[in-house]
This record gives C-alpha cells, sequence and structure tokens, in this order.
C-alpha cells in the first residue's frame, strides 16, 4: 500500500500543481489562448485511461497495470519539463494523464483485493487522505517552485517519487493469477473513448473557443451522442464488457457514481480557480495562494482519517449525509469574498471545504465497493472514479464558463468608456494574467485596472456559489443511499480470506 499510496499521491500531485505556475509557464513559451489545455490535456486522457485501466487490472492483474501507469507518468513527467513549445507541453501533458489514468483506479481497487470490506474504510480513507493532500498541496507546491526554482521543476519533481513507487511496487505487490480468456470489448472500448473525447472537448471548447451554437461543437455534441449509443447497444452483447451495465442496476452504485460526479465539480472548480482570485484579486504572492490551500488539506485529512476508522462502528451512510453540507458551507462563504478581503478569511473557508470533503470521497468508494464482487472491483471502483474525473473536467470548463460570462457582464457594468482601447482581451485568464504581469499592468491606468479586479471579483465568487449548490445537491444521493451493512472477512469465503491473512503477515 505504500506504492499504491505514492502513485496516489503523484496522480493527484498533477491534476492541480499546475494551476499556479501556469502564468510562468505562458510567460515564457507564450500561447495564452491554449492556457487551459494544459489542465484540460492532462484530465482529459486521465478521463478516458481510468475505465479501461480498471478493466485491463481485471483481466491481467493489478501490478502490470500500474507499472506501466507509473512508468508512462514518469515518462511525460520528464518530456513536460523538456517542452519547448506549449504544444509540445500539452501533448507531454495528454501522455501524463494516461499514466495517471492508471494508477488512481488501480491503487483503489488494489484495496478491494486486500481488504475485507469492513476494513477497508481505513484504508480508503487514508488513500483518500493522501489523494486529498496531494491535490490541495499541488497549487503551494507549484508556487513555491516558480517563485525558487525554474517552472520546469514542476514536473521533474515527479521523477523520484515515481521511480521509488516503481520500485517499492515491483518488490512487494503481489502478483495475481487473473482468467482472460474472453476477448477484450475492442469496439466497445473505441466507442466509449470516442464519447468521452468528443463530450470533454464540448465542454472544454464551448463557449471559450468556439460558440455553444458553433458547428465545431454541436458536431462534437452528435458524435458523443452517437458514439455513447453505439456504446451501449455493444455493451448489451458483448462476451466481456469494458464496462459491465449491470452494474447500475444497483442503486448504491449508481447514486454514489452521481455523488462523486457532483462533488468533483465542485471540487476542481475551487482548486483550479481560487489561486487566480487570491494572486489577482486579493493581490498574494503565487506561493502565498498555495499556503491558502493547506487547511482544506488539513481538514480534509482529518475527516478522511477519522471516519475511516470509525466506520466498522458507523457505516458509511452517515458521514455521506454529513459531508456535502459541510462543504457546500464552505464554498459558500468562500463566495462572500470580495477585494478587501483577507488571506485569513480564506483559509478558515477552506478548511471547513476539507472538512467535508474528507468525509466524501473515500465513502462512496466503499459504499460501492461494497456491493461490487471480486471480478468486477477494478471496473467497478474505476467507474466511480471515472464520474470523479467527468465531475472534474466538466467543472473545470463549466465552471470556466460562468466565470467569462460573468466576466463580460461585469466589465460592462464597470469598465469607464474608452477602456477596452487598453485591454488585450475579456476572458478571465487573460485579464487575470495582465493583473498578474507587472510590467504590462504599468501600461493600463489604475482605474482601468481597479475595475478588472472588482469584475473578476464579482466573476469569480458567482462561481464559487454556483459550486456550494453542486455540492449540495449531492447531499441527495447521501439521503438515498442504502446503508447496507459493510462485509466482514468472514463473508468473503475460506480462499479468499486465507488470500487476506497472507498478504498481512507476509
Amino acid at each position: 500500500m505504500i506504492g499504491m499510496g505514492l502513485g496516489v499521491l503523484l496522480a493527484s500531485l498533477d491534476q492541480t500543481i499546475v494551476g499556479t505556475s501556469l502564468p510562468h509557464i505562458v510567460g515564457d513559451l507564450g500561447g495564452i489562448s491554449l492556457y487551459a489545455w494544459v489542465i484540460t490535456a492532462y484530465l482529459l486522457s486521465a478521463s478516458i485511461t481510468t475505465p479501461i485501466a480498471g478493466k485491463l487490472s481485471d483481466r491481467h492483474g493489478r501490478k502490470p497495470v500500474f507499472l506501466v501507469g507509473i512508468a508512462v507518468f514518469i515518462g511525460g513527467s520528464i518530456l513536460s519539463g523538456i517542452a519547448a513549445t506549449m504544444y509540445e507541453l500539452i501533448a507531454f501533458r495528454f501522455l501524463q494523464g494516461v499514466g495517471a489514468g492508471a494508477l488512481l483506479p488501480v491503487a483503489v481497487a488494489a484495496v478491494g483485493d486486500l481488504y475485507a470490506p469492513s476494513e477497508r474504510g481505513r484504508i480508503q480513507g487514508l488513500l483518500g487522505a493522501i489523494g486529498g493532500m496531494a491535490s490541495v498541496i499541488g497549487p503551494f507546491i507549484g508556487g513555491f517552485i516558480v517563485d525558487n526554482l525554474e517552472w520546469r521543476w514542476v514536473f521533474f519533481v515527479n521523477v523520484p517519487i515515481g521511480l521509488l513507487a516503481l520500485a517499492v511496487t515491483s518488490y512487494k505487490f503481489p502478483i495475481e493469477q487473473r482468467r482472460t480468456g474472453k476477448a477484450m470489448d475492442y469496439v466497445g472500448t473505441a466507442a466509449l473513448t470516442t464519447s468521452l473525447a468528443s463530450l470533454l472537448l464540448v465542454m472544454t471548447w464551448g463557449g471559450t473557443t468556439y460558440a455553444w451554437d458553433s458547428v465545431e461543437v454541436v458536431g462534437l455534441g452528435l458524435v458523443s451522442i452517437l458514439a455513447f449509443a453505439a456504446f451501449i447497444r455493444v455493451e448489451r452483447i458483448a462476451d466481456d464488457p469494458v464496462i459491465p451495465l449491470k452494474l447500475f442496476r444497483n442503486s448504491i452504485f449508481t447514486l454514489s457514481s452521481v455523488g462523486m460526479f457532483l462533488v468533483g465539480v465542485g471540487l476542481m472548480g475551487v482548486l483550479s480557480f481560487l489561486p487566480l482570485f487570491l494572486q489577482a484579486v486579493i493581490g498574494v504572492s503565487a506561493t502565498n495562494s498555495g499556503e491558502v490551500l493547506i487547511p482544506l488539506m488539513l481538514g480534509l485529512i482529518a475527516t478522511a482519517t477519522v471516519s475511516g476508522f470509525l466506520l466498522s462502528r458507523t457505516g458509511y451512510k452517515l458521514w455521506l449525509i454529513a459531508g456535502p453540507p459541510v462543504a457546500a458551507l464552505g464554498l459558500f462563504l468562500l463566495s462572500t469574498m470580495g477585494v478587501g478581503s483577507g488571506q485569513i478569511d480564506a483559509m478558515l473557508f477552506t478548511v471547513i471545504i476539507g472538512l467535508g470533503l474528507g468525509a466524501i470521497y473515500a465513502n462512496y468508494i466503499v459504499a460501492a465497493q461494497n456491493v461490487l464482487g471480486a471480478e468486477e472491483m477494478g471496473i467497478g471502483t474505476s467507474v466511480v472514479r471515472l464520474f470523479d474525473r467527468l465531475g472534474s473536467t466538466i467543472g473545470v470548463a463549466g465552471l470556466g464558463a460562468i466565470v467569462n460570462s460573468q466576466m463580460v457582464v461585469q466589465m460592462a457594468r464597470n469598465l469607464p468608456s474608452g477602456a477596452s482601447a487598453y485591454l488585450p482581451g475579456t476572458d478571465v485568464n487573460t485579464l487575470g494574467g495582465l493583473l498578474l504581469n507587472p510590467s504590462a499592468a504599468t501600461k493600463v491606468p489604475a482605474p482601468i485596472l481597479d475595475a478588472i479586479r472588482f469584475s473578476m471579483s464579482n466573476s469569480l465568487t458567482s462561481m464559487f456559489l454556483v459550486a456550494s449548490v453542486l455540492v449540495l445537491i449531492a447531499l441527495v444521493t447521501g439521503f438515498f443511499i442504502r446503508g447496507v451493512p459493510l462485509r466482514g472477512a468472514d463473508n468473503l469465503g475460506d480462499e479468499k480470506r486465507e488470500e487476506l491473512e497472507g498478504e498481512r503477515t507476509g
């Protein structure tokens, strides 16, 4: 589990570490129009890879899929660190995401192999704490690196951790014998990949690169719908479907997936845009903007760990009901901030968000795994993680679209006449880059800069309010998920129980 934990650390860290370093990367490589793609490419490839990696781990064992994922991730990190253009960086971040898409679901599914359901809570809680910690300290580490080192170390820092994970997992992780007699569902895999990729491109390009009613966005939307329809048709007749549709007949599994999606939308919205709010609106440094998220990490670790150790007594339902309102409250409090707010306020509000999220993530997975058979553990876990990734990707794109649309309204309301002649654009990333670039900002009159800052504040806090509502809706899933008692090792059969005991003593 040390090796698995290191893999979770890597994959989660790189979802957010780039955020605070992106202004510096763009300043070096250029390509402000490609700003969001450095994050989106990673999330896109990781989302597509997640269910495929889960299915492959069910067929061929967790170990080989995890080792290949680590190797691909390390390679993508090295290449990202030596990228000479934004196009190269985006391509190599896509490769990183392919590796990351294999790490998270395999690590979480491995818990289902090695521990009985009644014991998974504390292990999933620890993995959830590691993942949450990595996501939260990512902006801080990224900010510290670009303030004190070259931005390329944002990617090179992954290499020693990845090599350690590779060494530990190669040495200790058990080799499993898996049945691979049935043919791989290549048609279903291709249809699923096409549908997911098209959907995520719609959410990324819609309203920014292309209008929502443009040929490109509408065309990709149709491709996604048609590919998804083909996927459903293929899965119904496939001998070994890449995602067995029967999984969704279980309400606990389905509601856990929906809950992970909603929470993913809200969380990635905060992690992606809060550093921009702190740096461009309040005026803190990149390093300090990362420090603000450390309390979120502490809150998340606290409740993830406590809920994991108490799970055998409390069950998972209590935590799934308690978590969303607390996280939503923290997001709502963020929406009350403005130009005159301080760093301490933001730290207090983020710790509340962390306390709520820590009660949610691991327990959705435990609830889903508790109703999965051994042969479905990898793909079932991957599907739940896929919904989380879809929520994260759509959260960045969808909440970003809300921010940009609000920015247009706010700028029209607050800018003095003739101010547009001084501005490079009207989207939040371009104007945020202007506020963060002292040399460019000196060329713009102070009243215009103040109007931009005020407009950006109102736009970002509106997005935080929407995120709070989405996370609160996840409370509905907690109410309707049945509180099925967690199974112990004595429910798994003699052979599986002997495997578990062997792993603990071996």
